[in-house]
């Protein structure tokens, strides 16, 4: 009698250890939100790009990038509120590489005076209706200047906003300066159309989703309108199933730390 106790006991231990092993896959088939969370922003708005529709069409949370000072800024800002999607600046910032022209009108640029830098930062947010965070347009070079960012930090602090770090360099200055400051802040962990071709977009598809399925860590990851737009808007459509089985799909802002 002793001895079948202790098989029972042994098979109640596996099968619970079990269960526990397969809790995931039956959350997933019986609908359960997974605990791990994915958000999805879309940069580049503003300016009447390729896939502007496609992506604002999509049936899942958006973060919506509107570039300030450009010819459908308020339409892109105001059509992704109405669409229920999040709305932030994306602020363009001096690279460390590339044309000053490519970066559009009022950017951040290492050279400008503190004075200058917040007036433009102010008048960015201003000019994009709905916008509760900032990211980066370009801004290898400015991310990486702590007298830059901490004057951006600073009327985010003022305004209520939050920053997004695009990571378009490891030398950037934004977590860092975030902690310091208070700011809610939150980075970026991969570009889906660095390359914009249909092959490379649904390669880092695929590799977000290794990603997700490797560990349990929130992640945010980039797109754009513009050249790779209907490309970038074809593969998130596509993989939406493939992701809600992976991570509870989520704005951006969900995922702010201090």
């Amino acid at each position: 009698m002793r001895l079948k106790k202790g098989i029972y006991s042994r098979m109640i231990v596996s099968f619970g250890l079990l269960a526990v092993a397969l809790l995931p896959f039956s959350q997933a088939a019986h609908g359960e939100t997974p605990v791990q969370k994915l958000a999805i922003v879309i940069d580049d708005f503003g300016n009447n790009m390729d896939g502007t529709k496609e992506m604002l069409d999509l049936p899942i949370p958006l973060t919506v990038a509107v570039m300030p000072f450009m010819p459908s800024t308020k339409q892109d800002a105001e059509l992704a509120h109405t669409k229920h999607h999040e709305v932030f600046v994306h602020l363009p910032m001096e690279p460390v590489k590339g044309k000053r022209s490519w970066l559009g009108p009022g950017a951040i640029t290492t050279d400008l005076s503190d004075a200058e830098i917040r007036k433009r930062v102010q008048a960015a947010i201003d000019d994009v209706p709905h916008a509760i965070g900032i990211n980066n347009h370009m801004g290898s070079k400015a991310t990486a200047d702590e007298r830059v960012m901490r004057i951006v930090l600073t009327v985010c602090k003022e305004r209520g906003l939050m920053f997004l770090d695009s990571r378009t360099t490891h030398k950037s200055v934004i977590p860092a300066l975030a902690k310091e400051m208070g700011v809610p802040y939150m980075m970026n962990r991969l570009f889906f159309d660095d390359v914009y071709t249909y092959n490379h977009i649904s390669k880092q598809m695929d590799l977000l989703c290794k990603y997700l399925n490797s560990n349990d860590e929130n992640y945010i990851a980039i797109g754009h309108v513009g050249p790779p737009g209907k490309k970038t808007a074809d593969v998130l459509r596509k993989s939406i199933p493939r992701l809600k089985q992976s991570a509870e799909l989520v704005f951006a802002s969900r995922l702010s730390m201090k």
